[in-house]
């Protein structure tokens, strides 16, 4: 069985998960995966002009599949007007996707 959905991501910083965690709840997603990220991008310099060790892997990755996109860009959007003035963040988002597998989606 086979189901239509969207794909919601976002790469923020890992002192969001708890925050971001109850967005994606309340809007009435079913799950989410959450992955350790690093990388480059233009809020990643720290003070010393370099990443430490330790700020490595200090973002995470939110995938979210969600049955409609109406709901990523809920989900998106309350993400994006609560922390990413503040926070660095990206939320992006894959409109085609088939769900294998989606008795349980």
């Amino acid at each position: 069985m086979t189901q239509q959905a969207s794909k919601l991501v976002i790469v923020t910083e890992k002192l969001l998960l708890k925050k971001i965690a109850k967005i994606i709840d309340e809007a009435g997603a079913t799950g989410y995966t959450v992955v350790e990220a690093g990388g480059k991008g233009s809020r990643n310099v720290r003070s010393s002009g370099q990443p430490s060790i330790s700020d490595t892997y200090s973002n995470i990755k939110f995938e979210v599949l969600t049955p409609n996109r109406e709901m990523a860009v809920k989900i998106s959007d309350e993400v994006a007007a609560q922390f990413f003035d503040d926070y660095s963040g990206i939320a992006y988002l894959c409109d085609v996707m088939e769900v294998l597998h989606a008795h349980k989606f």
